[in-house]
This record gives C-alpha cells, structure tokens and sequence, in this order.
C-alpha cells in the first residue's frame, strides 16, 4: 500500500471500502493507543517516561478516533448512506450494535453515488 492510499483509508472522508478493510483498518488503528495505555499501566507514579508515554497515549488515541470516524463514513458510503451516519460509532452501547452491523451488512456491488469500486481512493 503506497502512502497516498494509506493516507486516504485512515484519513479520507470519500470513497468506498469493504467489511474486511473496515474490520482490520479498525484494528489497526486501535492498536496504537492500546499500546501507549498499555506501557503507561506497567510505569511506576511518577516515574520520568510517564508525561511522554501519556503524549503518545493521547496523540495516537486522537489519532484513532478520526480514523475510526473516517473508515465509518467510508463504510456507510459502501452501502450508499450518507457519513452522518458514523456519528452513531460514537454513542455508547449503540456504537457496538453499528460497529458490528458494518462488519457484516454486504455493501453495493456496483456502482453507487459514492463510487465505481471499494477500497481505491475516489
């Protein structure tokens, strides 16, 4: 994957892209925070690397937050619905429900008002 399709799936609002694409870019985007959570938990308080390790923490955790939003709008524009609809990934227990319904519900298999194919910047 070169660095303008890279930079468009985790950060583009256009286009169109698969359950699986959806799925993992999801993963992959939570990986980092997780990560930055993760070393932050084993520090003892106060210890010199704390401030940098919560700079991470909450830089990659902004950071996933778009993506997430990002590959949502992309995702319901898969199955011709408009982006507004990510915004529903961000309210608490019904974000499970939309999450899970993105990953399974099939997108057009052709050409709708958001693009010719999946996962290819538009």
């Amino acid at each position: 994957m070169d660095k303008k399709a890279f930079m468009w799936l985790f950060f583009g609002l256009s286009g169109r892209i698969s359950r699986s694409v959806y799925f993992l870019g999801n993963i992959f985007a939570g990986l980092f925070p997780l990560f930055a959570f993760y070393r932050l938990s084993l520090l003892p308080e106060g210890a010199d690397t704390e401030s940098g390790w919560a700079l991470f923490f909450l830089v990659s955790a902004v950071i996933a937050i778009w993506s997430q939003l990002a590959l949502g709008v992309k995702r319901f524009h898969d199955f011709g619905r408009p982006g507004i609809f990510a915004a529903s990934l961000f309210i608490p227990v019904i974000s499970i429900l939309v999450f899970v319904a993105l990953c399974l519900y099939p997108g057009d298999e052709d050409t709708n008002e958001y693009g010719k194919v999946t996962n290819e910047p538009q």
